[in-house]
């Protein structure tokens, strides 16, 4: 595997894991948001990941174990909105006083930051092992 092949690779990880400690921070600030423009509650955005193919490894089986991450973006989570009975909240239904609140579950969105933050330090970590190797291989060259 060539040099640029392993810091593409580690670099979409960096990517990928920034990017998801990104959504899940703007779902935590919009844990309680009930109005939108859209004009409903806020919907727990989900980040959408893909494995792929780097290739062009001399070794078949080898390259075809690496993958890249690409991130495709964002989706809104498809879960149900809870509702709340708080006749006095200006976004209540008139008539049976029940508000709905965002699809945002605070602890999930905490153990996925942290999950992503230690993939992050995990890429960073495989990064700086990446770079001691190159030097050393430098060392041994002259």
């Amino acid at each position: 595997m060539s040099l640029t092949k392993a810091m593409d690779i580690l670099s979409s990880g960096l990517h990928a894991q920034r990017r998801r400690m990104e959504v899940a921070s703007t779902n935590l600030a919009n844990a309680h948001t009930t109005r939108t423009a859209d004009g409903g509650p806020y919907a727990k955005q989900n980040v959408i990941l893909t494995a792929q193919d780097i290739g062009g490894s001399d070794d078949a089986s080898f390259s075809a174990t690496l993958k890249r991450v690409s991130v495709d973006g964002t989706a809104p989570d498809s879960a149900p909105f809870p509702e709340v009975y708080d006749p006095g909240h200006p976004d209540a239904n008139k008539e049976t006083g029940m508000v709905q609140m965002p699809n945002v579950n605070v602890m999930e969105e905490m153990v996925d930051m942290i999950t992503a933050s230690r993939s992050f330090e995990a890429n960073v970590t495989a990064f700086e092992a990446l770079k001691a190797m190159v030097n050393k291989a430098m060392e041994i060259g002259r």
